[in-house]
């Protein structure tokens, strides 16, 4: 199923953003000339790889029987390289629960592997663009 974006209706630059049955919205800041409607797409970027991270690692501690009561993660980004080739992501997991340390070194492994992480590092992306005139 497609991810359908399209130009909000009444908006200056932001986009609605339909993913099966969910919905939200993408804008960039006041300063970058949108209205902040919604995360800029850098943030969505940013957020898949730490909501992946936390899915990732709660889906194992499951599997594996690993009492994690919660994942809290923080996702910090440093673009002031971006033109040069180089966009930095520091992500940072606070799991809680009755965990021992070998099932914690289970988890920090498991969270560098996450899909999105793998994705991001170590998969060459291709990218098709097609922009056609409206009906």
């Amino acid at each position: 199923m497609p991810i359908d974006v399209q130009h909000k209706p009444g908006a200056l630059l932001a986009q609605t953003i339909r993913i099966r049955d969910h919905q939200l919205n993408a804008d960039v800041s006041a300063a970058e000339g949108g209205a902040d409607e919604g995360p800029s797409p850098h943030d969505l970027y940013d957020a898949a790889l730490g909501a992946c991270k936390a899915l990732t690692v709660l889906w194992f501690a499951r599997k594996k029987g690993i009492a994690v009561d919660d994942i809290r993660t923080e996702v910090h980004s440093d673009n002031s390289q971006e033109r040069s080739g180089v966009y930095r992501i520091t992500t940072k997991l606070v799991i809680s629960g009755t965990i021992s340390d070998a099932e914690f070194a289970q988890l920090v492994a498991v969270a560098g592997k996450c899909p999105v992480h793998k994705l991001m590092t170590s998969v060459s992306t291709e990218i098709t663009t097609q922009v056609e005139r409206a009906a």
